[in-house]
């Protein structure tokens, strides 16, 4: 197909919905402000949690590391101390994954959530709990991890000295997606080693779930912290399905753009959406990083051609640098009681003043990290 063709459908694409036409750049930058990471600002820890709508938390440093790159001076024991206070918790949330979210807005996602934790239970061990009373089993698993914070591995141990024959890791699975469970420190915590040991969320904070959540709550908090977007985006970012609904009862109060391919987009009014020239530093960004995990197309952010060696086969999602913006190289600190290296390998090759500002970054995130490290390198692979 030749390039006037080419032209002529994508014109008539686009012509089909209204709005002024959103640039990948315009998005980027619209990400990048919203995502605290045009300039480090200067917000509580918890705050900004919550202007973030949550972080994933697979890894249990990263949000140090996502918090490091976001807040201007941040320091560990800031975070350390909002998990220790259950001002933060950390819990399956979008996507059903582990997620660092505040006290408060975890009482309210994980009602909104549960089709999700359903859907997710359902693909991972529907097999195994044909004909089980979830219900029940969920209640058993509740009593057990009220009475005494779990791993998955005792949860479902115990559950199976009452329900014979079930496997094991089937049963605490159907806890962990019935019952909204948190991971309590000393998980989560910078400088400290534990299990993943689990309670219920109104255990662990003394209040219940909040019992009228607002679907078109969550569609806000993801747009203040993502848009512009198409519903399939807050879909892929929530898993929640079929929120049509909800987005039509907001429309009156959103306003609209198409990116390059003609997608509506949605977004609140007041949010910033800087221009596609504004300048952007070189920043780190933690494993599994939302930024990444956001969106249907995440060409915003990140050139499809680099997918595989972010995302790779076994789930992990490596731990990423932005140069302008967009992913541009991974990253990996490897550190000892001595030595600490930053290893960092670039997706293409940088210019002098790319490289100069980038590590000078890198030593500044050496700091954060291994403060009391001897010797401290950066390596570029």
């Amino acid at each position: 197909m030749n390039a006037a063709k080419k032209a002529q459908i994508q014109k008539s694409v686009t012509d089909k919905v209204p709005g002024k036409v959103l640039s990948n750049r315009e998005l980027n930058r619209a990400l990048l402000a919203r995502q605290m990471l045009l300039s480090r600002v200067k917000l509580p820890v918890l705050e900004a949690i919550e202007k973030l709508a949550g972080m994933q938390a697979q890894s249990p440093n990263a949000p140090y590391f996502g918090l490091w790159s976001r807040i201007e001076a941040f320091r560990h024991e800031e975070l350390s101390e909002l998990l220790r206070d259950r001002q933060v918790v950390r819990m399956a949330l979008m996507r059903s994954t582990l997620h660092l979210v505040s006290a408060r807005d975890a009482l309210r996602l994980r009602p909104l959530l549960q089709p999700v934790m359903n859907r997710s239970l359902n693909g991972a061990f529907g097999k195994q709990l044909k004909g089980i009373d979830q219900e029940t089993l969920a209640s058993d698993g509740r009593k057990l991890v009220e009475t005494e914070p779990l791993t998955f591995s005792e949860l479902g141990m115990r559950l199976c000295e009452h329900w014979f024959g079930l496997d094991p890791e089937a049963a605490a699975g159907a806890v962990r997606n019935r019952v909204p469970l948190v991971q309590i420190p000393p998980r989560g915590i910078w400088g400290e080693s534990g299990q993943a040991i689990h309670t219920s969320i109104e255990a662990w904070l003394g209040q219940p779930l909040c019992s009228s959540p607002e679907p078109e709550w969550i569609i806000r908090s993801y747009l203040a912290a993502f848009g512009p977007a198409t519903v399939m985006d807050i879909q892929v970012w929530s898993g929640l399905t079929r929120i049509q609904e909800d987005i039509r009862s907001l429309r009156p109060h959103l306003i609209t753009f198409r990116n390059e391919r003609g997608e509506e987009l949605f977004d609140l009014p007041d949010a910033p959406r800087p221009d596609a020239d504004t300048p952007s530093v070189p920043r780190f960004l933690g494993e599994f990083d939302n930024m990444l995990l956001s969106y249907a197309d995440r060409s915003r952010i990140m050139d499809e051609t680099y997918r595989k060696r972010v995302f790779t086969s076994n789930g992990i999602i490596r731990a990423t640098i932005l140069i302008d913006g967009f992913v541009a190289g991974t990253w990996k600190l490897i550190s000892g009681r001595k030595r600490a290296v930053l290893h960092i390998e670039p997706f293409h090759e940088l210019s002098k003043q790319e490289l100069d500002a980038l590590s000078e970054e890198g030593a500044r995130m050496l700091h954060f990290a291994v403060s009391n490290a001897a010797i401290s390198e950066i390596i570029f692979h």
